[in-house]
């Protein structure tokens, strides 16, 4: 009989989680352990095991193949007691723990964060963490519970809830249109000022369809720049209203209180594919919901329900200068 000791069953779950997040400062904080202590469990394991499991470098952390080996027999073992244990917590009674959640920032700032406080008082056993963020965020690697996004699809690998529709907006201000005049077809935004998203390649243009007519709807798609670009709706509304140029904004920015100066540009005209059509709470698939997971999208579907306020007027816009 071997004198090698047994792995401690916590450790071989901590190696999953490790080959989930790729990191050992994301391992720990998933665990609510040091990265000191995930660094010595790690090396306990594969003392144990007697070869190396974990591939280090200077960027990230990998899987050997034995590490990988030893992950993808265990790792469908540990998916299915978490979802045991969450079931059994579920019918204690009332919803509790911990729910991550990451949200555009400003989706975040003016609408998600208005409603936390009603929402704590009614469940006071769950707690919170609000992620607030433009960026992308690989839920399985960070240890989130929900996303909320604005998408034209979800992924099929996570499961989805539509929260209310949502549209992209062209607005600007009635300064600068004054001083530029106002675009009567898409092409014209090529000679603009275009407040850009900062998006990559795919932010340099825009997309619109005009429907309402007898023939098939007509898109436009047009090459868009400008003196400013940002990954946050809330920076651009500001340029906007400020008179620096024209904005394609999510409608929960564009359509706040304050911007409701802001003139409809185009209003005939549709933008597409930018901003997404519907906002959906997203979840890595799993067999079950955790309840305090499930209360909170309800709790958003509920208040997001009416959508986001009034639009901007539709009024005709100030003529051209020339």
């Amino acid at each position: 009989m071997s004198s090698t000791p047994m792995p401690v069953f916590s450790d071989l779950h901590l190696l999953t989680v490790l080959a989930q997040t790729r990191s050992y400062t994301q391992a720990a904080r998933r665990l609510a352990i040091s990265k000191a202590s995930v660094s010595m469990r790690i090396a306990e394991l594969e003392r144990a095991a007697g070869v190396p499991l974990v591939r280090r470098t200077t960027r990230s952390v990998g899987l050997t193949e034995a590490g990988q080996q030893l992950v993808d027999d265990t790792q469908g073992a540990f998916t299915r007691i978490e979802q045991s244990f969450a079931s059994v917590k579920d019918l204690a009674g009332s919803a509790r723990g911990l729910v991550r959640i990451t949200a555009p920032v400003a989706l975040g700032r003016q609408h998600i964060a208005p409603t936390l406080a009603g929402f704590l008082r009614d469940y006071p056993d769950i707690r919170l963490e609000l992620d607030l963020t433009d960026r992308f965020v690989n839920l399985v690697q960070e240890g989130f519970d929900l996303a909320i996004r604005h998408t034209q699809a979800p992924p099929d690998t996570h499961v989805a809830w539509v929260l209310c529709p949502s549209r992209s907006v062209l607005v600007a201000s009635a300064d600068y249109l004054k001083r530029h005049g106002a675009p009567s077809h898409p092409a014209q935004l090529a000679s603009h000022q275009c407040l850009l998203y900062l998006r990559g390649a795919a932010g340099q243009s825009w997309s619109f369809e005009r429907e309402g007519t007898r023939k098939a709807a007509e898109t436009v798609i047009v090459s868009v720049n400008g003196p400013l670009r940002a990954n946050n709706s809330e920076v651009l509304r500001e340029a906007v209203l400020g008179g620096l140029g024209i904005g394609l904004l999510p409608d929960f920015s564009a359509l706040e209180e304050g911007a409701r100066q802001l003139v409809r540009v185009l209003p005939q005209w549709q933008p597409r594919g930018f901003f997404g059509e519907r906002l959906y709470a997203i979840r890595p698939w799993a067999p079950q919901v955790p309840r305090a997971v499930q209360c909170f999208v309800d709790h958003l579907r509920q208040a997001m329900a009416p959508g986001f306020g009034p639009r901007p007027a539709s009024r005709p816009a100030p003529a051209p200068a020339w």
